[in-house]
């Protein structure tokens, strides 16, 4: 299974950083890695994700879980299981701030053939983590 992950501490409210996660709209003004969100970002949603990584393609995903403020869960990939991919931002409060947490996870029968393909997330995961931090910190827009 092939994986990407990042934590950082957050000072700011969880409340603040949940809203800064799930407001679409706004990702491109502080978050480089993304072209666009399509969608709500909200229970059941369904939601088209444009990367710099892969300009011009589009991913589709669903919310699967959605904790405010601690935890959301989306999922993309093929019919059947055939492959899988599963993101989850986690939120913990702790007496230094926020822990933020972004793993994504691949599976399914066709995982091992498909992530090959797949390029070196974690540089795109760290700016991401690195730019929520940054945004949350300044606190609201």
């Amino acid at each position: 299974m092939k994986a990407f992950a990042v934590t950082t501490v957050i000072h700011a409210a969880p409340e603040t950083i949940w809203a800064i996660l799930t407001d679409g709209a706004a990702w491109t003004s502080w978050n480089p890695t993304v072209e666009k969100v399509d969608g709500a970002i909200a229970p059941g949603g369904s939601l088209r994700v444009f990367t710099k990584l892969s300009p011009g393609r589009l991913f589709p995903v669903k919310v699967a879980v959605f904790d405010p403020p601690r935890r959301m869960v989306w999922t993309g990939g093929m019919p059947l299981g055939l492959f899988k991919g599963v993101r989850t931002y986690t939120l913990t409060p702790g007496d230094g701030g926020v822990e933020f947490a972004m793993r994504e996870e691949f599976s399914g029968l066709m995982a091992p053939l498909i992530t090959k393909s797949i390029p070196d997330l974690q540089p795109a995961f760290d700016e991401f983590a690195a730019s929520l931090k940054r945004r949350a910190e300044v606190g609201p827009a």
